[in-house]
């Protein structure tokens, strides 16, 4: 019987019988899981206080052929953000977001580059760490809609009147572009600028998962080189 192990968002748990309760995980790499926490509602339980919603944990388990509910192994407590991110505010903000961006029904691959792009960037925005790229960060000229600018370590932009020397990092007017429509579009409207632009999405996408993992303190899965010959 195979093991599995992700890294996954708690998303919320119920009692089951006597001593159990199922818990419901957002996981990395396989979607939504529903999983039986055996003994977790006993005082000395292996779980402790990892079973609280939004809290991040590395969920190993084992699913049998014939069963919905996998059997969960053994969890680790990665970080609890459940007094942060259960005020009533941050909650009805990041529902309205989650629900826009499912409900736009997304298909082709510019679609979903569209609307990945549209959540990580709002993710930021919402959380305090999205940078204005309409501006150079040193002169705050405001960047002409067709000029390309180079990224700073701190991923603000720079002009290229304030760079001493070329950046390996570029992002062009077509980048900004999208940057902008993201912020005042909703997420259909957005979609439908993707057409043909998918390489445009996925860079800018790649600078905003980044940004992430700055915040984060660690890589995401999957994240790509930033380079400049794919963002001219």
């Amino acid at each position: 019987m195979p093991i599995f192990e992700t890294e996954s968002l708690v998303l919320k748990s119920y009692n089951l019988a006597e001593a159990d309760r199922i818990v419901v995980f957002l996981t990395r790499d396989f979607g939504i899981v529903r999983g039986v926490a055996k003994g977790a509602k006993r005082l000395k339980s292996r779980f402790g206080s990892m079973l609280e919603p939004f809290s991040t944990v590395t969920l190993e388990y084992f699913q049998k052929e014939d069963r919905e509910l996998v059997g969960i192994r053994h969890i680790d407590l990665i970080d609890s953000r459940f007094e942060r991110a259960s005020e009533p505010e941050i909650l009805h903000t990041f529902y309205r977001m989650a629900k826009a961006c499912i409900d736009a029904d997304s298909r082709s691959p510019e679609d979903i580059a569209a609307i990945r792009l549209y959540f990580e960037l709002w993710l930021l925005r919402l959380g305090g760490y999205l940078p204005d790229w309409n501006v150079c960060n040193t002169c705050k000229r405001a960047l002409e809609s067709d000029e390309s600018a180079d990224v700073q370590a701190d991923f603000h932009l720079l002009c290229g009147s304030c760079r001493k020397t070329r950046g390996a990092n570029v992002l062009s007017g077509a980048h900004r572009e999208a940057y902008r429509s993201a912020l005042k579009l909703p997420p259909s409207e957005f979609m439908v600028t993707a057409t043909g632009n998918l390489d445009v999405f996925n860079d800018v996408s790649t600078v905003l998962r980044r940004i992430i993992s700055s915040v984060l303190g660690r890589e995401l899965v999957g994240e790509k080189t930033f380079a400049v010959n794919s963002l001219q």
